[in-house]
């Protein structure tokens, strides 16, 4: 045994050991994303093939179908069906002779494999230096969340071509060896695109002006062609309409997302707009192309195609949804000095271009500018002023370390299963933090209404009949006890009128202004408390789902008074429906008493006072009051609501461990990282 020891075997043994199970566990990682990205493929092929003729591919139809534009003779533009260049005409002509149905497969497969030649060149892009795991699993990551993003969805349902260009450039910066095959491949671009133009400037302060040289003379050559052979089409386009103001749907609505049709929507009209639009996109333009040079000279070039690519949607006269995909692509920058930090970026850019804009902001007013504008602020952001980081910081590869606090011993030998989720100290990102609350909160929203099918009276009399059921069973047990207290409490004006502000009133209120403490005074506690109210709150969505219950107002038979919604009409088969997206029958588990309940564990469990304990208590024991008294619930629907708390505490304990407590800061990490030897210059 000392011979072995001193050899060196076992250790070798050991080590290779370990480095064969991360190899596996790579491989496995990298197969499983892989997987994930051909599930996410079929899908979106199974979504546009399995639609009815007609509703799909409605853009393609248009141009190359039996009466498409493309396909009768006279000009492209004489409606505005149209809206591409003569030259994207000039190349899609010839695919009039196809047969319709086998275009329409093959112009999805085509897309499919499009998306997959563009996920792959990104990850062949990412900025120097990466990991070999970064490097193996990047190309599956890209494909999936291009297959995710609202652009390649929106140019599968249509039909489109706006991936082609984007393609091109990538190409031409990043695969092509020649300066004249970059120069031709982003000419291309531009004739299909004409804003892509704008690249020849990267291209000549980058010193490739050769290949900027040929850009231009590629676009003038093929824009030539076309005029050549469609002069009236040409004529139309390049000077009636303007580079094509005047083509495809009113610029003014929200699917173009430029300034131009952000201008329009928000009252500015004739000389002033376009003198606004002038200035605002010139600087943009200088802006974005001023610092997609210094990032590309930082050799961030993927970062830097991106910000030229946001700073093109932005001056472009109309950019319709298919055509964002440069938005998704600036999700490559880094911002933050803190590792915390690290992900909003990212994070805040998918879910713009994943989601929509109606998910990401709350339906008011005063937010519908931001809301109906959200890519276009997005792009204008990352190519104006989101301060990416240069590979010269020491910031870029070792950002400011996040501080954990100490481990505390379990219970029980395996927990916490999840044991890389320690207990952070520091706060977590507020925007960050309001973002994933609010997309979080609009899809439990979406859950809730689909739970019934789209409608309350699509689950009407299923939910009645779960409703009878659950009556039958509090009769049982001798709990009946919503009717009484209903006509009680309604003879009393005064604690009428307690209950009904109580239940309007506080069931976001407190569980929202719990958080903000927690999130100021206590961020260890705060990470703690949400993880289980999210808990519960996702598993309160599987009972909305799997069993719609009519609570006690909306059972006709029972005669309990809607205190709080007034007097329900129930000859008309929508009487539930009080708002277009609420499920009125999503009552077990109850969350008004779930949230409420809840709140007071945890002020129980933190507040350092017995007053305050107490005081946090009564908060759940007013709630339960009122969603009875109101005819709002069932008293089993607080039971139900009570269970799946208590479910989401332990869930976070299980898979994260005990609660951290008050401990004690281990040394701060050391907020200068070492500076890292330069990179080569790029080439």
């Amino acid at each position: 045994m000392a011979n072995a020891e001193h050899s060196g075997r076992p250790a070798e043994a050991f080590g290779s050991t370990a480095v064969g199970t991360a190899r596996a566990r790579l491989r496995a990682t990298r197969l499983g994303l892989w997987l994930v990205a051909a599930v996410l493929a079929v899908r979106q092929v199974a979504v546009v093939l399995g639609t009815p003729r007609g509703e799909r591919l409605t853009d393609l139809e248009t141009w190359v179908g039996p009466d498409g534009v493309l396909h009768v003779k006279g000009s492209l533009y004489d409606s505005t069906r149209f809206t591409g260049t003569p030259f994207g005409g000039l190349v899609l002509k010839p695919l009039t002779r196809s047969a319709e149905q086998a275009l329409g497969w093959g112009w999805t497969f085509g897309t499919l494999l499009l998306v997959v030649a563009l996920g792959l060149v990104v990850a062949r892009a990412l900025p120097q230096p990466v990991s070999r795991r970064t490097a193996l699993l990047a190309a599956p990551v890209a494909i999936s969340l291009l297959m995710l993003s609202l652009p390649v969805r929106n140019t599968l349902w249509l039909g489109q071509t706006s991936i082609i260009p984007v393609l091109l450039v990538l190409l031409g910066c990043f695969v092509a060896r020649d300066w004249r095959a970059a120069g031709a491949l982003i000419g291309l671009a531009a004739a299909l695109q004409p804003t892509v133009l704008l690249f020849a400037a990267l291209l000549w302060f980058t010193g490739r002006r050769r290949a900027a040289a040929a850009t231009g003379a590629t676009f003038a050559g093929v824009t030539a062609l076309a005029w050549a052979a469609m002069p009236h089409d040409s004529y139309t386009y390049w000077v009636h309409h303007m580079a094509g103001v005047g083509l495809g749907g009113k610029a003014d609505a929200l699917a173009n997302q430029s300034l131009h049709g952000a201008l329009l929507r928000l009252g500015v009209s004739g000389p002033l707009e376009i003198g606004l639009f002038l200035a605002l996109g010139a600087t943009v333009a200088t802006l974005g192309v001023r610092r997609a040079v210094r990032y590309a000279h930082d050799g961030q070039i993927l970062l830097a195609v991106a910000l030229t690519g946001c700073a093109a949607i932005t001056v472009s006269p109309t950019t319709w949804q298919h055509q964002l995909l440069w938005v998704l692509l600036a999700v490559v920058g880094r911002v933050g000095k803190r590792a915390s930090d690290r992900y909003v970026w990212p994070v805040a850019v998918i879910l713009v271009m994943t989601l929509p804009a109606k998910m990401m902001l709350p339906n008011m007013a005063a937010l519908y500018p931001l809301r109906d504008n959200a890519v276009l602020l997005a792009a204008i952001a990352a190519a104006t002023v989101i301060p990416f980081l240069p590979r010269t910081s020491p910031y870029y590869r070792s950002p400011i370390p996040t501080e954990y606090a100490p481990p505390v011993p379990a219970r029980w030998k395996h927990v916490p299963l999840l044991p890389f989720l320690q207990r952070v100290l520091t706060r977590p990102n507020l925007l960050m933090e309001l973002l994933l609350i609010r997309v979080t909160y609009a899809a439990y929203q979406q859950v809730r209404l689909a739970a019934t099918g789209g409608s309350n009276s699509a689950g009407r009399v299923r939910a009645e009949v779960h409703g009878q059921q659950i009556l039958d069973l509090e009769r049982f047990l001798h709990i009946d006890i919503e009717h009484g207290i209903n006509h009680w409490v309604v003879k009393v004006d005064w604690l009428r009128g307690f209950f009904d502000f109580y239940y309007e009133s506080f069931h976001f209120v407190v569980p929202l202004s719990v958080l903000a403490v927690l999130y100021w005074r206590r961020p260890v506690d705060y990470r703690w408390a949400r993880s289980a109210l999210g808990f519960a709150t996702l598993l309160a969505l599987v009972g909305f789902w799997l069993y719609p219950l009519a609570p006690p107002r909306l059972m006709p038979s029972l005669g309990v008074i809607d205190t709080v919604h007034g007097v329900q009409d129930f000859s008309k088969p929508d009487y539930g429906t009080l708002t277009a997206l609420t499920n009125q029958y999503a009552a077990m588990p109850s969350l008004h008493f779930g949230w409420s309940l809840w709140c007071g564990l945890v002020i129980a469990i933190v507040a350092p006072k017995w007053w305050m304990k107490a005081l946090g208590l009564l908060h759940p024991f007013f709630t339960v009051s009122a969603i009875v008294a109101t005819g709002n619930h069932w008293v089993l629907d607080a039971a139900g609501g009570a269970a799946v708390v208590l479910a989401g505490f332990g869930l976070s304990y299980a898979l994260m461990g005990p609660r951290a407590g008050v401990a004690s800061v281990p040394e701060r990490a050391s907020a200068e990282p070492a500076v890292p030897e330069k990179d080569p210059a790029p080439s």
